[in-house]
C-alpha cells in the first residue's frame, strides 16, 4: 500500500498564499494520477485539482477561480498545491490521493483513487 503524507497546512489570514506538499512512499509515483481533495466542516469531500500520470495538463475545480496550482515532481515523489488569495471558504482538511499505477481515472471522482493521506488542516481567518 502506498503511503502518502501531506504537510504545509496551518492558520493564515485571508489573502495569504500557502503551499501544501504531498510526499509518496513509492518510487512508482510517476505512474500514478494524483489529486487534491478537501473537506470543510459539515460538508462532503470535494475535488480541488489533480494531474494524471501521462503528462496531461492539471485539472482544477471551477470554483477555485484559478487561485490554485498543482505541480508534481516525480523525481521527489512529491506533489504540491500552491494556493493564493486564500479565502475563509478554503478552510478545511486537505487530502492528497493517488490512483493505481497506470490506471485511467476521472480526476474528480474520489472513488478512482486507492491511496489517501491523513490530511492536513488549513484554516483561513477573515
Amino acid at each position: 500500500q502506498v503511503k502518502l503524507q501531506e504537510s504545509g497546512g496551518g492558520y493564515v489570514q485571508a489573502g495569504a498564499s500557502l503551499r501544501l506538499s504531498c510526499v509518496s512512499s513509492t518510487w512508482t509515483f510517476r505512474l500514478k494520477s494524483v489529486a487534491w481533495f478537501r473537506q470543510a466542516p459539515g460538508r462532503e469531500r470535494e475535488f480541488v485539482g489533480g494531474i494524471t500520470w501521462d503528462g496531461a495538463s492539471p485539472r482544477y475545480s471551477d470554483s477555485l477561480k484559478g487561485r490554485f496550482t498543482i505541480v508534481r515532481d516525480d523525481a521527489k515523489n512529491t506533489m504540491y498545491l500552491q494556493m493564493t488569495a486564500l479565502e475563509p471558504e478554503d478552510t478545511g482538511v486537505y487530502f492528497c490521493a493517488a490512483a493505481r499505477s497506470g490506471a485511467k481515472v476521472e480526476l474528480t471522482n474520489a472513488n478512482d483513487f486507492t491511496d489517501w493521506g491523513p490530511g492536513t488542516q488549513l484554516t483561513v481567518s477573515p
